[in-house]
């Protein structure tokens, strides 16, 4: 009896610490773009050159993902964990030093930073998920510690922007330095995890072995058309769910009726839409199937994305945000913003669900090529760095509203993945272990 609790006191710390990774990986991920933004008032970058940070960070998901999953097999979860909380922490550092750097010099040293971060960020996804259906003993009770930490990841998605935004407030020109606040909490939380996971002792999940090799059993699942088609929606899902809130920022910051705080809340009002949107899809999970889901959240999608687009910019209404007094202090009300905003901001409930989504409709009957397909699955992250770039190019050439048809044509397609695209038609392929 006291052996089980032990064992359960001690699971206690390293949950905790899960959880704070699960958060971590949306706090450093959604720094980019209002990095972005500061990148554009100190260095006069476009809008493209902002999310080129982003981009950075998403694109180190098609160096790392695979190369990841093997490391993980060779050194364990533990180790692998260590690792990536180790190549934050230098991430963020070098971030941080690019304020320090020579003008010439700080948007490349910014940069490789973000680049560097991206790996840990990569890392962590393929680490936390598991480790917290573990500590959770599995089942039950181990998908609902993962539900805690992906609602904890979207509140601090929620919090980033909006907390850049107060940092850099309204002033004429941002700085780097003006984040240094947020480059301290992260590199001291990762200190502080990387502390507390190397000194207690944490159970490894199990990692089936398979008979055959990995290149054998990736060639095996892009044998199927569903998964092909699902692996190139989640690149452009991630496009879509990053570049939709990441362009908005930059066009109401620079809209001057709105400005950059109340930007950054509209921004993480987004993130938060999409912890509401996860919730809920949680609960109507084991009711409502994931092609359902998906193509009902892609249909709406594409309507509020096609009012945003053809509204008028000049429209204000009262969008509910947190806001910041004239004195300081922070308070909930109601923000004057284009219209055009609340459209692109309600996409949010929309993209909340459509990971999970895809994700079912594209493993389904791969059998023993499942766990393959998913480090397919996290290389094509990288969609969520070059397709907001591409959006950052065309509203640089055409306009921001212009630049939401990328995001417009990416549900289109979607909604067929959905009603047509996730057929297994392939079901003569043996998937079952040799």
């Amino acid at each position: 009896m006291n052996t089980t609790t032990d064992q359960k006191a001690n699971r206690i710390v390293p949950i905790i610490m899960m959880i704070a990774l699960f958060g971590m990986i949306a706090f450093v991920t959604n720094l980019a773009a209002p990095m972005g933004q500061v990148l554009k008032e100190q260095f006069g970058a476009s809008n493209f050159q902002g999310l080129l940070g982003n981009a950075a960070n998403f694109i180190a998901y098609a160096v790392m993902g695979i190369p990841g999953g093997i490391l993980l097999q060779r050194v364990g979860y533990k180790k692998t964990a260590l690792i990536a909380i180790a190549i934050g922490f230098v991430g963020v550092l070098i971030q941080f030093l690019s304020g320090h750097s020579a003008q010439n010099m700080a948007f490349g040293i910014y940069l490789l930073g973000a680049f560097v971060a991206g790996f840990s960020m990569c890392l962590l996804n393929i680490v936390v998920n598991p480790m917290l259906n573990t500590l959770g003993g599995g089942g039950n009770k181990g998908n609902q510690l993962i539900q805690v930490g992906g609602s904890f990841n979207s509140v601090m998605a929620t919090f980033t922007p909006a907390f850049v935004g107060i940092l850099i407030g309204e002033a004429a020109k941002a700085n780097i330095k003006d984040v240094f606040p947020v480059m301290y909490i992260a590199m001291g939380v990762f200190a502080v995890v990387f502390i507390v996971l190397l000194a207690v002792k944490i159970p490894e999940p199990y990692v089936s072995k398979s008979k055959e090799s990995l290149k054998k059993l990736m060639t095996g699942a892009l044998k199927f058309r569903h998964f092909v088609l699902g692996a190139i929606a989640i690149f452009i899902y991630v496009g879509v769910e990053v570049g939709t809130p990441y362009v908005m920022l930059y066009w109401l910051s620079d809209n001057p009726e709105v400005g950059k705080t109340i930007a950054g809340f509209v921004a993480g009002t987004y993130w938060f839409l999409m912890l509401i949107g996860r919730l809920v899809g949680a609960s109507i999970g084991g009711k409502v199937s994931s092609k359902t889901m998906l193509g009902t959240a892609s249909f709406v999608g594409m309507i509020l994305i096609l009012l945003a687009i053809f509204s008028s910019t000049d429209t204000m209404v009262s969008l509910p945000v947190l806001q910041r007094s004239a004195a300081g202090a922070l308070s909930f009300g109601l923000a004057q913003v284009p219209i055009n905003a609340m459209y692109i901001v309600l996409v949010g409930l929309c993209t909340s669900i459509m990971w999970g989504g895809i994700f079912n409709l594209a493993v389904e009957g791969l059998g023993k090529y499942t766990a393959a397909a998913s480090g397919i699955f996290m290389t094509l992250v990288v969609g969520g760095g070059i397709l907001p770039a591409i959006q950052g190019g065309i509203a640089d050439m055409a306009g921001y509203m212009t630049s939401y048809w990328l995001v417009f044509v990416c549900l289109v397609y979607l909604f067929y993945y959905a009603l047509i695209g996730s057929k297994n038609v392939n079901k003569n392929i043996d998937v079952a272990d040799e």
